[in-house]
Formats: C-alpha cells, sequence, structure tokens
C-alpha cells in the first residue's frame, strides 16, 4: 500500500498530514508575504536604472528571492536554527524573541502558521480525499498568502492573482467546481464589476474606492467558483469590510479618508463561498421561498 493509497483509508492520517503541510505551507506564506513585495519593489528599481540610469547603484543591490537567503532574523541577521524555524513551536520555544539578539519575533508569524493549519484541516472535513481538496488546499494557501501581503503593503501582486486567475481557468476544463463557460463568465464579471464600482465611485466622490488588484483577484475568484458565485463574495465582502471599517472608525483608529485594504475581506469572503457557497445559497433561497 502507498502513502496515498493509506491517505484515501485513513481519514485521521489524511488530517493530520494536511494540518502538519498545511503549518509548513503557512511558514512559507510568510516569507512570500514579506519578500514578494520587495521583490517586485527590487525589479522596478532595477528597471529603471536600466531604462534611465537612476537611482545610482540599484544595479548593484543583491537580489531578493523567495528562497534565498535562508530564514534569518531582521533585525541581526542571524541565521534561524532548524528547530527554531518549526512552525509555531519554533516561536513559543523561542518565546517570541530572537536566539541570538533577543529582539522581538512578530506574533504574526505563528498566527498565519496556525490559522493556514485550521484552514487546511477544515477543507480536508470539507473535501475528503479528492481532487477538490487538492484545489481547495491552494486556493486556500493563496487567499492566505494575498490577505496577508495587503494587510501589510495595501497591495496585491500580480505574481499572485494572475496565476490563481489561469488556474481557476485551467481547472474548468476538467470540471473541479465549476465548468468553463461558469468559470470564463465568473473571471470576466468578477473583474469588470468592480471595475464599474471603482469608476462610479470615482466618478462620484473624486476618489479611488479600491485598486487594481481587487479587480484581478475577483476575477480570479469568479475563475475558480463560477459567477453564480459573485453575488455572494460581493456581498459578504461589502458586509464585512464595512462592519470592521465602521468599528475602526467608531474606535478611533481610522478615518473616513484612512485607506483599508479590501482584499482580505474579498479573499475572505471567496473562502466561504468555496466552502459553504451552495449552502448558503440554498438557505437563503428556501428562507426566501424560491425553492
Amino acid at each position: 500500500m502507498t502513502f496515498f493509497d493509506a491517505l484515501q483509508t485513513s481519514p485521521t492520517l489524511l488530517m493530520t498530514s494536511v494540518v502538519l503541510l498545511g503549518l509548513c505551507v503557512g511558514s512559507f506564506l510568510n516569507v512570500v508575504a514579506y519578500r514578494l513585495p520587495q521583490r517586485i519593489e527590487q525589479d522596478f528599481r532595477k528597471a529603471s536604472f536600466d531604462s534611465y540610469g537612476v537611482p545610482a547603484g540599484a544595479d548593484q543591490e543583491p537580489p531578493i528571492s523567495l528562497m534565498r537567503p535562508g530564514s534569518h532574523c531582521p533585525a541581526c541577521k542571524t541565521a534561524i536554527k532548524p528547530w527554531h524555524n518549526l512552525p509555531v513551536l519554533g516561536w513559543l520555544l523561542l518565546r517570541g524573541r530572537c536566539a541570538s539578539c533577543g529582539n522581538s519575533i512578530s506574533v504574526q508569524y505563528p498566527i498565519v502558521e496556525a490559522v493556514t493549519g485550521l484552514m487546511s484541516a477544515v477543507c480536508v472535513w470539507r473535501f475528503g480525499y479528492s481532487a477538490e481538496l487538492a484545489a481547495a488546499l491552494v486556493l486556500t494557501w493563496a487567499l492566505v498568502a494575498l490577505t496577508v501581503t495587503d494587510l501589510k503593503t495595501m497591495f496585491l501582486p500580480d505574481d499572485l492573482t494572475l496565476p490563481l486567475l489561469w488556474l481557476g481557468l485551467l481547472l474548468s476544463i476538467k470540471g473541479v467546481f465549476v465548468a468553463p463557460t461558469a468559470s470564463i463568465l465568473g473571471a470576466a464579471l468578477g473583474y469588470g464589476v468592480l471595475w464599474g464600482l471603482f469608476h462610479l465611485f470615482k466618478l462620484a466622490t473624486g476618489k479611488e474606492g479600491m485598486g487594481y488588484g481587487d479587480f484581478k483577484l475577483m476575477g480570479a475568484l469568479g475563475a475558480w467558483l463560477g459567477w453564480q458565485a459573485l453575488p455572494q463574495i460581493v456581498l459578504l465582502s461589502a458586509l464585512v469590510g464595512a462592519a470592521i471599517g465602521i468599528g475602526l472608525m467608531l474606535g478611533r483608529r481610522a478615518e473616513w479618508s484612512s485607506r483599508i485594504p479590501f482584499g482580505p475581506y474579498i479573499a475572505g469572503a471567496g473562502w466561504i463561498a468555496l466552502l459553504w457557497g451552495e449552502s448558503i445559497n440554498r438557505g437563503y433561497m428556501n428562507y426566501a421561498g424560491l425553492h
């Protein structure tokens, strides 16, 4: 019996394996959220240098990679020992401080790792051993990376949103979640609806209410889940975004003019739609007497 056969016949082994994998992936997603925006900024500076010769020295910067250099303390640059790099446990063993210089390590790291592991477990519970599980894990991990990146930088990188969109379209060929027609319409309408709302808001207020990364993320979710999921995702993300925004303003942690990233709300609503979208729609139709 192969390991994959064992995963198929043992729900406990499947759950344990996916949770451990999710914890490890969560550790890598912290790296992605930290380094990918830096790499994109570095690429932009180097492109500016190549084209215009400014700023001086941009071509001498060491290249930033997701894989190199290895994990190290941002303060003292000391390499992190493998046992200190264990997801969640490493942070707890170090009590949230660098073993070398004693500088505090952000609680973001164990939170992202734990949340990724937990969300991976929910995917196992929902889909079991299936192609849908493998796809759902990829989407879940991508949404976590986008959420953390947007919260830290107010930026949704094309390096994540566009591959996610194309993968959703490709998966529709096999009908993993939706058929190709629903996926193509979902991608087009997901992008187009937010694009239209953006320009209506700008026309009415003279301000930009969201960024183009939000359009691409909505298009990607439309490609994965089909056009039928878009009303639910838009409604959920708007309600949660409005509630949190109002809460921050009431707590005087934000003003009406403050910029609040919308990507995490879209990502959260998309993940809910992935797992429970059909049940939510069916419950609403039953409640409204439409089914």
